[in-house]
């Protein structure tokens, strides 16, 4: 997919951010558990990705250096990419655009936590260079990719 840049969420897309269709059965795997538990909503970073005109994903990311678990010090928290437009490069680049945040802020590793599933994500975040390295109290998989 061409054309992709990264935009804040705010007021005007935050609409179309919240309508997007995922595949069939994705919607189990939109927010692992250990998230609620251990984020600092203050410190999320919440993006959208547009091709073109369209919006084709959301991503929310957190940095926070003094969270009391590695794995949410620099992490990709949620990730929802348009069914349409899966499998064309956008969750590649929304979780590159994170990395490069994380880097400009001085980490040295990123992490993901999701909720394992055939459905899941764990295909996905491995194939662009996560290890899962763990797994949280609430079952939820950690990757961790080295910055």
């Amino acid at each position: 997919m061409h054309d992709l840049r990264l935009e804040e969420l705010n007021a005007k897309n935050a609409v179309a951010a919240n309508g997007l269709t995922l595949k069939r059965g994705q919607e189990a795997f939109l927010v692992p558990a250990s998230n609620e538990a251990y984020v600092d909503q203050s410190s999320t970073w919440t993006r959208v990705v547009y091709a073109g005109d369209d919006l084709v994903a959301y991503i929310m990311a957190n940095f926070d250096a003094e969270s009391s678990k590695e794995e949410y010090r620099s992490s990709v928290l949620r990730m929802h990419v348009a069914g349409t437009a899966q499998g064309q490069g956008v969750g590649t680049f929304a979780v590159g655009q994170v990395a490069d945040e994380a880097k400009r802020r001085g980490f040295d590793a990123l992490y993901a936590v999701w909720e394992p599933g055939d459905l899941g994500p764990t295909a996905f975040f491995t194939a662009i260079g996560f290890d899962v390295v763990g797994e949280t109290e609430f079952g939820d998989q950690i990757g961790r990719r080295t910055l």
